[in-house]
């Protein structure tokens, strides 16, 4: 039977494909009399090549998949002339097709993964509605999902399918009611869930750091960072965006110059800490945590330490604030000074554009949707190494040197993150997460519930809500993890706050936020937040 071990992802390798065809043949040639037997048990769909197959794979064995196609002509339209007059108008088109579960894997979770990976890629693709043939043997279960006929029947009377459609916002309303609860719905800043082609890319075989085939790889990563934020120069580093801060505080440390840290977060009281860890000479101005960083207070800073350098956070995940990093930039540009910038929690959620910024940091398992495990360092002008002043591991130059690879690196971790920033060759890749934050904030909003920063200083992938402390939001956090809904709150300094963080990093869709919505409602209580406001 299937177990908590089943992955749902995008087949990609040859032996997902060829696993593909016997499930295709045990199901559409034995169990379904719709094509003839043959010798060999394989059956290869004739549109193959256009189609896109999303899999179940238990222990190394495919249990489950559907195929995922939007060439015209469909398949249907072969079979009933063009769809498009028993269709919706308006609409982006997908065909669905070759549905099978293996029978050992028949009571659900298989199916109700495919479902919820589906929905995931449809999203992506910008699908709106989705076609497919319907054996009668599953009408049932297609009219639970939300399918609605059309057109005569298919097929043979041996192997009868019914044409069939399901727009994508039927289809959402319909994913929380079958999701399995043995994968949990996330909503952490970090790790985020990775799209299905991110884990397919992930799950290759590991290549040497030393091999051709890595090194290209790496580049076309770098090069595709580098254009994404406007930076000359960047390297990409094994290790978190704590790393990549104290690499830049390593930078920081060969100019003797003093400087100047600007905090209002948790994140970027680390920026001082980095500082005061490498003993760089510097002044702390700190805001209160929310509070927008004021002109005036920050030029009297810079002015009074005599700083030649400023280092600040973009986007503050412990508050959820966008900082006005065109108000440092002003301020860098009057009085001749670097600025450095940690950009963690901003590349992939908002356009950040570092020309002209000296040093920044940015992490692949944040707004980016890889996995963990990489941060990077993205640069102006040239560094060299500094081995009588630097660690190996925190000497950018030396980086720059060996080309990127002057030690170990993941090729999987690597491939995770090529692949995710993909997704930033389209013409507006920030649009959909805006819409989602702006439609989430308007429903939390009419729930009652307060957020500690909204309106336009407010980052579109973080919503933090501080909590009355009548509420514990360890026992609210602890109750949503049992309903299968993972939020931000075990954090130290949101256990201190009594906060909780809700992030849209990741794939979230609003089906999913719905439910959390519904949750947090039953759980909080806006006449809660009236009484105590504290």
């Amino acid at each position: 039977m299937a177990s908590q071990s089943v992955r749902f992802r995008i087949a990609a390798e040859p032996a997902d494909f060829e696993q593909i065809f016997q499930l295709a043949y045990e199901t559409f040639v034995e169990e379904i009399p719709q094509h003839p037997p043959n010798p060999d048990r394989r059956h290869v769909d004739r549109f193959h090549e256009e189609n896109t197959y999303l899999i179940a794979v238990d222990g190394g064995t495919v249990v489950g998949m559907i195929a995922v196609r939007d060439q015209r002509p469909f398949s249907l339209d072969e079979k009933l002339g063009s769809v498009d007059p028993y269709l919706p108008s308006g609409r982006r088109v997908c065909e669905l097709r070759l549905l099978a579960v293996r029978q050992s894997h028949r009571h659900g979770v298989v199916f109700r993964g495919l479902v919820d990976l589906l929905l995931r890629v449809g999203r992506e693709r910008g699908y709106d509605l989705a076609i497919i043939s319907g054996t009668l043997r599953q009408a049932k279960l297609y009219r639970h999902l939300g399918f609605e006929p059309f057109g005569p029947l298919v097929g043979t009377p041996a192997a009868a399918f019914q044409p069939m459609f399901i727009t994508i916002e039927h289809f959402e309303t319909t994913v929380p009611a079958i999701a399995d609860v043995s994968e949990p719905m996330s909503f952490l800043p970090g790790p985020v869930v990775p799209a299905p082609e991110v884990r397919a890319a992930f799950e290759r075989p590991p290549v040497s750091h030393r091999d051709r085939q890595f090194a290209d790889e790496l580049h076309r990563t770098s090069s595709r960072l580098a254009r994404l934020t406007n930076a000359p120069h960047v390297q990409i580093l094994v290790g978190s965006g704590t790393l990549a801060n104290d690499v830049i505080a390593a930078q920081l440390s060969l100019d003797p110059g003093p400087g100047l840290v600007v905090t209002n977060g948790e994140f970027g009281e680390r920026l001082a800490d980095h500082a005061r860890r490498m003993h760089l000479p510097h002044e702390t101005l700190v805001f209160d945590w929310g509070e927008p960083f004021d002109a005036a207070r920050v030029e009297q800073a810079i002015v009074r330490s005599g700083a030649r350098w400023l280092w600040a956070v973009a986007s503050e995940t412990s508050t959820g604030m966008l900082n006005d990093v065109a108000l440092l930039t002003r301020l860098k540009r009057r009085y001749g000074i670097s600025l450095c910038l940690d950009c963690v929690s901003a590349i992939g959620a908002v356009p950040v554009n570092l020309d002209g910024v000296l040093l920044a940091s940015g992490a692949s398992g944040k707004a980016l949707c890889a996995f963990p495990g990489l941060s990077m360092v993205f640069y102006a002008g040239n560094v060299r190494p500094e081995p009588a002043r630097l660690p190996r591991y925190l000497d950018l130059g030396y980086y720059a040197q060996k080309d990127g690879v002057p030690f170990t690196h993941s090729s999987n971790l690597v491939a995770a993150l090529d692949a995710a920033l993909a997704r930033f060759d389209e013409p507006s890749p920030y649009a959909r997460l805006e819409e989602l934050s702006s439609w989430f904030r308007c429903r939390i909003r009419s729930l009652g519930i307060p957020v500690l920063v909204d309106g336009p200083d407010a980052s579109p992938a973080v919503v933090t809500i501080p909590v009355p402390r009548s509420l514990p939001t360890r026992l609210i956090g602890d109750a949503l993890r049992k309903q299968g809904l993972l939020v931000a709150y075990q954090s130290e300094y949101l256990v201190h706050r009594n906060w909780l963080q809700i992030s849209l990093m990741g794939q979230c869709s609003e089906a999913g936020l719905e439910r959390l919505l519904a949750a947090l409602e039953r759980r909080l209580g806006a006449e809660l937040f009236a009484a105590d406001a504290s």
